[in-house]
């Protein structure tokens, strides 16, 4: 049976995965040669970007419970109250930055999509 994995552990696959593509990407090689490979990679990664502000949501939403609960304090002393805020704020930012990033990357796999490898 197949271990189920912590929210938390599949964050830092997801960095891996994307550690993995920097590495595969630096050069030209099999599976990494034709305008199509670039289509196919942008368009997931779209995709990826496309998923992420629902995530960043959630994450709000937890933290939001958690302090309504009264179950959150700071390792700096207090409440946690500024804390919770600026997390809550950067989180919203990155809800648009990911709604920024879904658009271009939209962009970049339209544009990408008539393009074809010339011998």
């Amino acid at each position: 049976m197949t271990e189920r994995k912590t929210p938390a552990q599949l964050a830092d696959d997801a960095a891996e995965a994307i550690r993995a593509l920097n590495h595969l990407t630096r050069v030209s090689q099999a599976d990494w040669e034709y305008p199509g490979d670039a289509y196919s990679v942008v368009g997931n990664l779209r995709d990826l970007a496309q998923r992420l502000p629902q995530l960043f949501q959630q994450i709000g939403q937890l933290i939001e419970h958690l302090a309504d609960e009264d179950h959150i304090r700071s390792d700096k002393g207090g409440n946690g109250a500024t804390e919770v805020s600026a997390a809550l704020d950067a989180l919203n930012r990155a809800y648009e930055d990911a709604l920024t990033m879904e658009a271009a990357l939209d962009g970049a796999h339209s544009a990408l999509g008539p393009l074809a490898w010339k011998a």
